[in-house]
């Protein structure tokens, strides 16, 4: 069932938002950030997250197929296709590695145990790609030019999305009876580097991602990520309006704006979540794409784009606060989030290995995969 938020956002709004962005996707199943754009691998799989939010399940599948048929024998993806026809043939280690979340969160919207199992060498190849970018200080390197050289800084945006990647892969592989001890030990790593050693990653405080990504990603949780996000609060979040992109530019953004509640929404302040979320209704168009962001105080549309992605954010983010699909607690830190970070399977959709007899053993987002029959009791 669609995400409904009572007076913010309705089933019917999430549905006409989904259609809007499978009605770019093309024939091969890759969806552009518009019609005529480039594809890049992260927003591609943001875009097809938010299909399965939709129910549009079939369409998601076929982007994610789209992804499994273009993965190059290294295990990564182009940085950007247009047409069918790589336009930018670097790598970027964060969008490799985010087909392991969206692979995770079409698992717990569809339970379809088949797919997971089809999936997952796509997904341990993609790891094991962006693991070979892990400095031994846990962060990771964030790109490959088109020859291959490593581009020798590490980002916190990228290495904090990469974070939640490594632990949906994680959830993946354990669901699978696979062990993957080196991928633990990188997700350690990692979050350890982005929660303590904001050095060894390149300066980028300007951008609102930096803030609030590490909170979102979990590798900050508790009170520091209460005091994280209180810290440069009003930097960024312009009240009634959403959240700059840039700290010093007189513009905010839809994604932004929507991240920022998922983040929110993960550590508990859900209220502040919502009344966040209700800043953006101004920019959805009648046919459910969204505006990029707006210029303040003139209010000016800027860009005058929709990209997929940006009406994306808005769909994970209402399904976050709605908090009833088996996959809305895909963010939530377990020890903040409504209801534990439950997440539900089907009793009647079982993976083909004895997912059961592994629960007791599983960590990071598996700690909180439960039986429904157990939830009920």
């Amino acid at each position: 069932m669609p995400p409904e938020i009572p007076g913010l956002f309705s089933a019917e709004e999430c549905r006409a938002t989904a259609r809007a962005i499978a009605s770019l996707q093309q024939p091969d199943g890759a969806i552009p950030w518009e019609g005529g754009r480039h594809v890049d691998p992260w927003n591609h799989v943001e875009a097809a997250m938010a299909l399965d939010v939709g129910g549009l399940h079939s369409a998601a599948e076929r982007a994610y197929a789209w992804l499994a048929a273009g993965q190059r024998a290294d295990g990564s993806w182009a940085a950007a296709y247009r047409g069918g026809a790589v336009e930018d043939a670097s790598t970027d280690a964060n969008f490799c590695a985010y087909v392991a979340t969206g692979a995770w969160h079409h698992f717990l919207a569809t339970a379809d145990c088949a797919f997971l199992v089809a999936i997952w060498p796509v997904v341990e190849r993609a790891v094991e790609f962006v693991l070979e970018l892990q400095r031994p200080g846990g962060e990771v390197q964030w790109a490959r030019d088109s020859a291959g050289r490593a581009w020798p800084g590490a980002l916190i945006t990228s290495s904090a999305s990469i974070l939640k990647s490594l632990e949906c892969a994680l959830a993946i592989a354990r669901c699978l009876g696979h062990s993957r001890t080196r991928w633990l030990t990188a997700q350690r790593l990692l979050g350890d580097a982005l929660a303590t050693r904001p050095e060894s990653f390149e300066p980028k405080d300007r951008y609102a991602m930096d803030w609030y990504y590490p909170v979102l990603a979990g590798a900050v949780r508790g009170e520091a990520a209460d005091a994280r996000l209180e810290a440069r609060w009003e930097e960024f979040v312009v009240p009634g309006l959403g959240v700059r992109c840039v700290s010093d530019r007189p513009w905010v953004t839809v994604a932004e704006t929507c991240e920022l509640v998922l983040a929110l929404d993960a550590i508990g302040r859900t209220g502040q979540a919502r009344r966040v979320f209700s800043w953006i209704g101004h920019l959805r168009g009648e046919d459910g794409h969204y505006w990029t962001g707006v210029t303040f105080p003139e209010g000016e549309l800027w860009p005058e784009e929709r990209p997929t992605w940006t009406s994306a954010s808005v769909l994970l983010a209402a399904d976050a606060l709605c908090a009833e699909s088996r996959c809305s607690g895909l963010f939530k830190h377990p020890e903040r989030g409504r209801r534990g970070n439950l997440v539900e399977l089907p009793r009647a959709e079982r993976p083909l290995h004895d997912v059961e007899g592994r629960l007791a053993a599983l960590g990071g987002v598996l700690e909180n995969v439960v039986d429904d029959q157990e939830a009920a009791s």
